[in-house]
């Protein structure tokens, strides 16, 4: 990566689902080891920004790069698929509704990906599995399938899935929004202690409290367009946009 050269860049995106544009010339950098959030009111195209960066769903137009390597780019079917499956290593997501294999064990959940994609043998994805699971709390699991588990543990699961992958990057959509109250903060504490190791995050949350407390940056999007970015205190203190400062009005009234 040449020096200076952003982490993460999204370069003029665009995504369109017919006549209706969900994104509109969005245009923003993150640094290795920065944690963003991006908030913002239902409808926005939070997820569908975060959902470009790995190209699941792909954009209309623009570019995303990962230290320098366009991810997005247009290939033949078989070149494209073996560049975004490699690319896709090197960013974990975790999604709201976990996504975790019923018929797995958590070791399964999470040894499979190693093995298949990393060619990992079965006892070096069993240690991975074992060092992940130690990560986010939950070794004593490692043999129960997800119909044992709380939603809380199937999401920490799902964290030590994306992380047993060793990413540069993690996305998180919206990973507590699915859980019951009481068990939001144990996988936010798991987010905390990676923010502590720097991992690079971007976080797409409904949680204010979170994303002042943990990101280094906040971005605010409202109708497809990136309104304003800033640190935490000045974004939830003192937004210089409107619609930003309607937005959290209405959320801190509501919350």
């Amino acid at each position: 990566m040449e020096k200076n050269q952003p982490f993460v860049e999204i370069r003029h995106a665009r995504k369109c689902y017919g006549d209706l544009e969900v994104l509109k010339d969005i245009s923003l950098t993150v640094d290795r080891g920065e944690i963003v959030a991006i908030i913002g009111p239902s409808g926005s195209g939070k997820s569908t920004l975060l959902r470009a960066i790995n190209d699941l769903d792909p954009l209309t137009s623009g570019e995303v790069w990962l230290e320098g390597t366009l991810v997005n780019q247009v290939l033949p079917h078989h070149r494209y698929e073996k560049h975004i499956n490699q690319v896709r290593q090197d960013i974990g997501m975790v999604f709201q509704h976990f996504n975790l294999f019923p018929h797995l064990t958590v070791r399964g959940n999470i040894t499979l990906a190693p093995r298949m994609l990393k060619g990992l043998s079965s006892e070096e994805a069993d240690q991975l599995a074992v060092d992940q699971l130690e990560r986010v709390g939950l070794l004593d699991r490692i043999d129960f399938y997800p119909s044992r588990l709380s939603g809380g543990q199937k999401q920490r699961v799902a964290i030590a899935r994306a992380l047993a992958m060793k990413p540069k990057v993690m996305l998180f959509d919206e990973a507590t929004s699915a859980l019951d109250p009481e068990l939001v903060e144990e996988v936010n504490l798991v987010m905390k202690r990676l923010a502590e190791e720097h991992m690079t995050m971007i976080i797409v949350t409904h949680e204010m409290a979170f994303a002042a407390s943990v990101c280094d940056r906040v971005i605010f999007m409202d109708h497809g367009v990136a309104i304003e970015s800033g640190p935490p205190d000045r974004i939830f203190q003192n937004p210089t946009e409107e619609r930003t400062r309607a937005f959290l009005s209405r959320h801190l009234r509501n919350s």
